[in-house]
């Protein structure tokens, strides 16, 4: 929930993608400006933006020589850039979709009420360029700290936070969702056993709370260290799909090739994984820390589910090891990306043998922005009613809805949330060996 609501202030506050989400409200502290934070991966992905970031617990003073005749030269913050937050949102829907399904059509009958409450205030906190310039030509890196000795056998790539996001004073943010009705009630029960379904969150937001920050790239070499300016580029639309699709092959394109037993096992771990988040988490960070640490990191678990992964994984050789463990990575990465519900759909998706028709309709949504022209597929007798549902209630949670005339438009921007979505039926539908 604090995810989805960081994301949104973001969206909402800085459109061009310059602060990246804190994710976790328990690991906000380690977001504060002059943290050291390392990189995940070697780049971005398209679903991503912003590289992931891992907290190191430590700040650029802390591995910094001590200054000389005991000068403090502790760089100051500025605060900027009060603003204020509203969102206040109840929506009642009601209705019904017919949907022609031989030998007779189908009426499904619905209901669904959303409520979203937040007023947030806000401020930047930013440590001055010229402070940190200054702080660089004053006083070298601690080459003998431990943390800078690991980094420099392990090639990490490091950052640090130059400006945040915080909230101004406490804040409560409370949202509700709640659906039932003719087919929805039928719909959900296969995953939950409730005709009626019914959510009520609140997260309590206090004084102080990091919600975004921005890095900037730090360069170590005997000692002296700087800092590295990156402007951003944005592609534009009609570039999109084509990024996607060379994004996806590229790290999984070697999954056709695997031995059939490989294969099977990388599928079977996934499956595992979006079944349980904690399990997930656990293997982004095993596989994280294998392809940072290489041959130095034997990959252990006491889960059984992964057992089998990580024991043909460490007898691979060195090339396929590598290639297989990013590949694995980067599908992780886009499960993270998506709701606990869609994980649990998707698994419904795959029983239903459905991944392909559901990833030509994303693909068109991604080439195209919306789905009007490609309705075909939801008002298509070719599935049966509950997939026709079971898809729209999938793509509807990366963003975009079913309007009353049958068409589906975007809702805020929601290309990163599709392509997630993209990459996470594109891989399934590649371990899982569907046509």
């Amino acid at each position: 929930m604090f995810k989805k609501l960081t994301k949104f202030i973001v969206n909402q506050t800085n459109p061009r993608e310059e602060f990246v989400p804190v994710e976790s409200i328990a690991d906000n502290e380690h977001f504060s400006p002059l943290y050291l934070l390392k990189r995940k991966g070697k780049s971005k992905t398209i679903f991503h933006p912003a590289p992931y970031y891992q907290q190191t617990g430590f700040t650029l003073h802390d591995v910094l020589l001590p200054a000389e005749y005991g000068e403090s030269t502790e760089p100051f913050l500025q605060d900027s850039s009060q603003f204020t937050l509203t969102k206040i949102s109840k929506d009642q829907a009601d209705g019904g979709l017919s949907i022609p399904c031989d030998p007779a059509s189908a009426d499904l009958q619905g209901g669904a009420s959303f409520s979203k409450e937040i007023v947030i205030k806000t401020h930047n906190k930013s440590v001055p360029l010229e402070s940190l310039e200054k702080l660089r030509r004053e006083r070298k890196i601690n080459m003998d700290h431990s943390f800078i000795q690991q980094l420099q056998r392990t090639h990490i790539s490091l950052y640090v936070v130059t400006e945040i996001l915080e909230a101004s004073e406490e804040t409560v943010y409370k949202e509700s969702t709640k659906a039932d009705g003719g087919f929805k009630a039928k719909f959900y029960a296969t995953l939950s056993g409730k005709g009626t379904r019914e959510v009520k969150q609140t997260i309590v937001i206090p004084k102080g709370c990091t919600l975004a920050f921005r890095t900037i790239p730090l360069h170590i070499e005997d000692g002296a260290w700087h800092l590295e300016l990156l402007m951003n580029s944005e592609n534009s639309s009609d570039e999109k799909l084509e990024e996607v699709m060379s994004e996806v092959k590229d790290y999984c394109g070697n999954f056709p090739e695997l031995s059939p037993e490989l294969l099977l096992i990388s599928f079977n771990t996934i499956k595992a994984v979006m079944r349980d988040k904690n399990l997930l988490q656990e293997l982004r960070q095993k596989m994280d820390e294998f392809l940072e640490l290489n041959d130095a990191y034997e990959l252990k678990t006491e889960s059984p589910d992964l057992k089998d992964l990580f024991s043909i994984l460490q007898h691979s050789p060195e090339w396929r090891l590598l290639e297989l463990a990013g590949g694995i990575t980067y599908i992780l990465d886009a499960l993270h990306e998506l709701m606990d519900e869609q994980l649990l759909l998707l698994l419904e998706s795959l029983e239903r043998k459905i991944l392909s028709q559901q990833l030509e309709l994303v693909r068109s949504h991604i080439t195209l922005g919306s789905f009007q022209g490609d309705t075909d597929y939801i008002n298509s007798s070719n599935i049966f009613i509950e997939e026709q549902m079971l898809t729209m209630e999938l793509v509807e949670m990366s963003g975009v809805q079913l309007q009353e005339d049958g068409t589906v438009v975007s809702l805020d921007q929601p290309f990163e949330a599709m392509a997630a979505l993209f990459v996470a039926l594109y891989a399934l539908k590649l371990l899982s060996g569907s046509k």
